[in-house]
């Protein structure tokens, strides 16, 4: 079944006339990095309620791209902040880590229905970004697919820029190749995905997703899909083994052996995550056991690794509470196995969020947090990594 996908070409092409970081771009910065939002907002949103004619915006994404610029993804959501119905994918980009901000651009919209749950990784060889999403009828509902009785299914599309974000090509679907038939709800990441940089399969794209198989009662489990042919092709890696607490939205790192880790939130309300590792670039992966030292409130939440100086190191952020406030970034030089530092970003209302290296001493922060509700809007910082104590 063939479906018709819009880009916002209007959009598009007053991004290419405006740029980043120029008079028509929005101000992001009333704080200094580093200092900490406590519970009072001196933040300000990239994304909030009501802006560009979106009821809600949720579910970020962020990725450096090769040449610099920030992209900021998020679902904007056209009637109310449903996980269903008219949902478009948007991005922002920054040309100067995050102080200034281009225009809302629509990189994927078809109608009445679900455009999300994006997915960048970033080729370092090519400097290619590629995007996967997911994709649904806005009438279905999880409820529905997951019984099998819902009129279509989740899908699964992938969309590349080659010009750093500036511009897109059109949706295509790969669901054929990434889902199996007894699938009914799928997601892609939502955060950014990883490239292998060690190994015999250094260059394969990584992107974390998760499942839930039809009828099971909501049976679920984390997985991977990746390409080892710079995006042109997917394939469904490995699938985390079964256990009782159904692992689903993911997120992954490479370790400083090389190996791969899946950091994952679970469902049922136990507030920790749990982790495993693949020796094989993601085809198989070990049993998951509980992340200690990451409390979480049954949310999404950011893996990322980098070296500092000579040091490998792991950071990680979601709500470090038992409910959903309390937005942290964590530290750990052990792979996980300790989380010794870490900095609070904003003590108040928070849940989804996705980090990004800006340099070897500072990270960049995309997350959703407000006063009244934590999808008041999505916020962006930058924080030192010196003040991550």
């Amino acid at each position: 079944m063939k479906r018709k996908f819009s880009i916002n070409v209007v959009a598009v092409l007053l991004l290419l006339l405006s740029g980043c970081g120029k008079e028509s771009a929005s101000i992001a910065e009333p704080i200094q990095p580093g200092n900490g939002n406590g519970n009072q907002p001196p933040y300000t949103h990239l994304f909030k309620l009501g802006d560009n004619g979106y009821s809600c915006f949720r579910i970020p994404a962020l990725i450096k791209a090769k040449d610099g610029t920030l992209l900021a993804f998020a679902e904007g959501r056209k009637n109310n902040c449903d996980d269903e119905g008219n949902i478009d994918l948007v991005v922002k980009r920054s040309a100067d880590n995050g102080r200034t901000w281009g225009p809302l651009v629509v990189i994927w919209s078809d109608g009445e229905n679900t455009c999300g749950n994006p997915a960048p990784v970033v080729d370092q060889t090519t400097g290619d970004i590629h995007l996967l999403m997911t994709w649904n009828l806005g009438t279905d509902d999880i409820s529905t697919i997951n019984a099998g009785t819902s009129k279509d299914t989740r899908r699964v599309y992938k969309t590349k820029s080659s010009d750093h974000g500036l511009t897109w090509t059109p949706a295509v679907e790969i669901t054929s190749s990434v889902k199996l038939t007894n699938w009914g709800w799928y997601a892609t990441g939502p955060c950014h995905g990883i490239q292998v940089t060690k190994g015999l399969n250094a260059g394969r794209l990584v992107i974390p997703c998760d499942l839930i198989e039809i009828g099971s009662g909501r049976k679920g489990y984390s997985h991977i899909i990746y390409s080892d042919d710079a995006g042109q092709t997917w394939k469904i890696g490995g699938i985390t083994p079964a256990v009782s607490v159904n692992p689903n939205e993911s997120t992954i790192a490479e370790l400083s052996d090389g190996k791969l880790m899946l950091n994952m939130r679970v469902s049922n309300n136990n507030f920790l995550r749990m982790v495993c590792t693949s020796s094989d670039a993601g085809l198989t992966w070990t049993t998951p056991v509980s992340a200690v030292g990451l409390i979480d409130p049954v949310c999404q939440g950011s893996l990322l690794s980098a070296n500092i100086g000579s040091q490998h190191t792991l950071f990680f952020s979601n709500p470090a509470a038992a409910t959903r406030t309390n937005m942290t970034i964590k530290m750990s030089t052990d792979n996980g196995s300790t989380w010794a530092r870490q900095y609070t970003v904003f003590t108040g209302l928070s849940g989804y969020s996705d980090i990004a290296m800006l340099s070897d001493n500072q990270i960049g922060i995309l997350y959703e947090a407000g006063v009244n509700r934590y999808w008041d809007g999505i916020a962006y910082e930058t924080v030192n990594v010196a003040d991550i104590k």
